[in-house]
């Protein structure tokens, strides 16, 4: 493969990295507060599934989401800081992949009449495929550092 001013590897971390950094504005710009104490976000999930034209969605959030607000408050807000840290350092890549295209793919069915949030939650996605796929862990990683996904 030939590519400009870095290897195909370092791309491919260079990419990771990035999606690191998105995940990790995802939580940075939260207002903590407002999600863990009134319970903003996932009270405005709730809107969203309640209107929502896929029955499964509206009653998977109810079976799941909404008998708990505040632990999924809780689980939604670290979900996104494990994993942008987990990018950047490259630590549990592999997992943290998985986990993000998981929590994209959420997003993207449960918010399927948002066309700003299908973009940046179909390209997110896809960079965790590509990052996947194309073992972004192999450089610039804790992962590649400590022999881990070999």
């Amino acid at each position: 493969m030939d590519t400009i001013w870095l290897s195909g590897a370092e791309w491919l971390a260079v990419l990771r990295i990035g999606l690191g950094l998105w995940w990790l504005e995802s939580w940075r710009h939260k207002d903590k507060k407002a999600w863990f104490e009134r319970g903003s976000g996932i009270a405005w999930a709730a809107d969203i599934a309640a209107k929502h034209r896929w029955n499964a969605v509206r009653s998977g959030f109810d079976t799941v989401v909404a008998p708990r607000p505040r632990t999924m408050a809780y689980v939604v807000a670290y979900a996104e800081l494990a994993l942008g840290l987990g990018l950047i350092l490259g630590f549990l890549t592999p997992i943290a992949l998985v986990g993000g295209l998981l929590l994209n793919l959420l997003y993207l069915v449960l918010m399927i009449h948002d066309w700003a949030e299908q973009g940046q939650n179909s390209m997110m996605a896809l960079i965790s495929v590509v990052g996947l796929f194309g073992m972004s862990w192999q450089t610039w990683s804790l992962d590649e550092t400590i022999g881990l996904f070999s």
